[in-house]
């Protein structure tokens, strides 16, 4: 990138960001086995197969482009995030894609592979210096610094995908599904965390799969359930959530819910058990946001098998397992946070064989 003029550099940046997402090609649909229910299909979109692990390779290629196009990044501008997930690490890759510096302002706890995930991709860390609730305003005083852009994937993050994020997910589901026995899904299911993905699904799936409804799950201590159903815009619960990637403290403003047919509480250790099954049981090896993907699938299979309704439903796994060895995936960590899996993954066998669920 060695042209002349600001506008040079942002045609070749902009030209680089569409390769890469051409380069890519649609995420794979994977099945997950449910013998109970020969009558239901069940998909799990696997956004694992992003080339840094996580659905959040989507938004944040998008937000690159929403800044670029506004003049908000030029040849060597730095770019910060405040984060310790997989946003910092797609951060990092295209950032090392575009041949811009960049920096990650993380909580003191972050796990020492997600720091090392960031410095593989080529970017920068360092630990924040105020609680983690003050996090994104420390980022934007780290890029104010530097003389930077901060990519704020939580106020940025609808506007981003509506505008730039090229075939939503929702749309790239239905691609793939066009010619199948069940075209139209019954359900779309994902988790929410700054509430993007669910917006533009939402609002592709009404313009274009009206029989396709969408259903969001949402772990404990996150604001998304208890804001829907109360119809409080402002909810906030001021507790993290356990399952990465998925659940908030508070309601994000890329939070659409007029476009959400259904959110479903999860507890914390039914999305490990789920998780725990996927790899057991199907052979997909996922993170536990997943897990708490399946857990809402299997609520919604079962309101379709006592109506007698057949067809397909589709859940997404935001990312892979290879984040979670020392935390979920690792017995001693679940016992140390209190979380058991165990009667919650013989609710699922006990589901996915015989077709029955505990009565409340």
């Amino acid at each position: 990138m060695t042209r002349d003029t600001p506008r040079d550099w942002a045609a070749d940046a902009v030209a680089r960001l569409r390769e890469e997402a051409a380069s890519r090609g649609p995420t794979p649909l994977r099945a997950v086995p449910l013998p109970a229910f020969p009558g239901i299909t069940v998909l799990l979109k696997d956004e694992s197969a992003q080339p840094t692990g996580s659905l959040k390779h989507r938004l944040v290629r998008a937000l690159y482009r929403q800044a670029i196009t506004r003049g908000r990044l030029g040849a060597g501008t730095p770019v910060v995030v405040g984060t310790a997930g997989a946003v910092a690490v797609a951060g990092a890759y295209f950032a090392r894609l575009l041949g811009l510096p960049f920096t990650a302002v993380v909580p003191a706890r972050t796990p020492a592979d997600v720091r090392a995930d960031i410095e593989r991709e080529g970017g920068h860390w360092q630990l924040a210096k105020q609680p983690p609730a003050a996090l994104l305003a420390e980022a934007a005083t780290v890029a104010r610094g530097l003389g930077g852009h901060l990519l704020d994937h939580f106020a940025e993050a609808t506007p981003a995908l509506a505008e730039h994020g090229g075939p939503s997910l929702a749309e790239e589901v239905l691609d793939q599904l066009r010619g199948s026995a069940h075209p139209e899904p019954r359900w779309l299911v994902t988790g929410v965390g700054t509430g993007a993905t669910s917006a533009t699904s939402g609002r592709h799936l009404r313009e274009h799969s009206p029989a396709t409804r969408l259903a969001v799950v949402d772990p404990e201590n996150s604001a998304y359930f208890p804001g829907w159903a109360s119809d409080c815009a402002d909810y906030a619960t001021g507790m993290p959530s356990r399952i990465p990637g998925i659940g908030r403290p508070r309601i994000e403003p890329g939070f659409q819910p007029s476009v959400v047919d259904l959110v479903v509480p999860v507890p914390d250790a039914a999305s490990v058990a789920a998780m725990r099954w996927l790899d057991d049981r199907a052979g997909l090896a996922v993170g536990p946001a997943a897990g708490a993907g399946l857990w809402g699938v299997c609520q919604l299979v079962r309101r379709m098998a006592e109506n007698g309704r057949g067809g397909s439903v589709v859940t997404v796994a935001g990312d892979g397992a290879a984040p979670y060895r020392r935390t979920h995936r690792n017995p001693a960590w679940l016992a140390e946070h209190g979380l058991d899996p165990t009667p919650h993954e013989a609710t699922i066998e006990r589901f996915t064989t015989t077709g029955e669920w505990p009565t409340p």
